[in-house]
């Protein structure tokens, strides 16, 4: 049996509670009348008692559903008035089986005797409306936490892809502008070369769902992409080394994650130097924890509280703002100076394998 299923099912959830409920009050009356020594005849009394305060209640559900929208005072009002009609009825119906199946048909000499004992009953069906509208304040508040945090998840989801979509235009129009000047220059087999490369690394970055991770292996693929599209522009003056260590390459990293540090080391290292300079990238294991670092050669930048301060740029805060929406607290994100000269960020993250 499906319980989750089952108890949002609102309808069923009532039936089952209202029978349970019904068939506990049964059995608490049962076991009073073994420790009273009553005849065990009074077992159907007990029956048709439980029976028939199961089969007035109901009724009590509409009543109720209606009184739902109602202002407090009138609401309580609605309570307390249909739980006594309700309860006056049902001791009738009590006594009345009391007096014709345990007392063998006796009659009281007065017709108001037929409704004594009603305040007990009456606290009984003011519990059972009291559980009736505690449950429904419980599920309502039930609902809307589970709103609130669809709510959350979707603009977690939507912020997730916000951030990981966001590629800088600059990369796309500088890549064009050379495509551009290798078909002028006739240099048509490079062009197509880099209109593929192009083609595959977009591919790759609008397939990729930004909600999941993807393997070290892919994503060092995608950024190989990447910078061979930049070999381009950049011909010799760009120089990339990998240190990858063999038992991170089915590491998972979010998808995307490498690509602004590049992105970054190229436009303030790489560009900004008339012979260029060298990017690389290590990515090692220790113990339950994957580090990874992007280091470049170039000039360096002023850092403060490992961050950069530069006038322009998104690409570190966009990988601090997706880490924290992945990892929570649970990563770092570093930037220093690399030695002799140079910017280095190293991310750490937890080590957790594909499949």
């Amino acid at each position: 049996m499906n319980w989750k299923a089952l108890i949002e099912n609102r309808n069923r959830f009532f039936w089952l509670l209202q029978t349970a409920g019904w068939f506990g009050f049964a059995l608490v009356q049962f076991l009073g009348s073994l420790l009273h020594d009553l005849r065990d005849i009074f077992v159907i009394v007990v029956f048709l008692n439980s029976y028939a305060g199961w089969m007035l209640t109901v009724p009590l559900r509409y009543v109720y559903r209606r009184a739902w929208n109602l202002a407090p005072i009138k609401m309580v009002t609605v309570i307390i008035i249909a739980s006594y009609i309700t309860a006056v009825i049902w001791q009738v119906i009590k006594n009345i089986n009391y007096w014709e199946i345990y007392k063998h048909g006796w009659k009281p000499e007065f017709w108001l005797y037929y409704t004594q004992s009603s305040v007990w009953s009456f606290y009984i069906i003011l519990s059972w409306s009291g559980l009736y509208f505690g449950i429904k304040y419980y599920q309502m508040l039930q609902k809307e936490k589970q709103n609130v945090l669809q709510a959350n998840t979707l603009a977690h989801q939507a912020q997730l892809k916000m951030l990981r979509y966001q590629l800088n235009p600059h990369f796309l129009f500088n890549t064009l502008n050379a495509i551009s000047t290798l078909i002028l220059v006739k240099e048509n087999t490079t062009a197509n070369g880099m209109v593929t490369k192009l083609s595959e690394f977009l591919r790759y970055s609008l397939d990729k769902d930004p909600m999941k991770r993807v393997t070290l292996t892919s994503e060092i693929h995608a950024l190989e992409l990447y910078l061979e599209i930049e070999k381009v522009r950049f011909e010799e003056r760009l120089q990339v080394k990998f240190d990858i260590g063999k038992d991170c390459e089915n590491a998972l990293v979010p998808s995307m994650i490498l690509q602004p540090l590049a992105e970054n080391a190229i436009k303030y290292a790489i560009a900004v130097k008339e012979e260029g300079g060298t990017i690389t990238i290590s990515v090692n294991r220790f113990g339950n924890d994957l580090l990874v670092e992007l280091a470049d050669d170039g000039p360096g930048a002023e850092i403060k509280n490992g961050n950069l301060y530069r006038e322009s740029g998104v690409g570190l805060a966009n990988t601090r703002e997706r880490l924290t929406a992945l990892y929570k607290e649970n990563f770092s994100l570093v930037v220093s100076k690399n030695k002799p000269s140079g910017v280095k960020v190293n991310i750490r993250i937890p080590y957790e394998l594909g499949s």
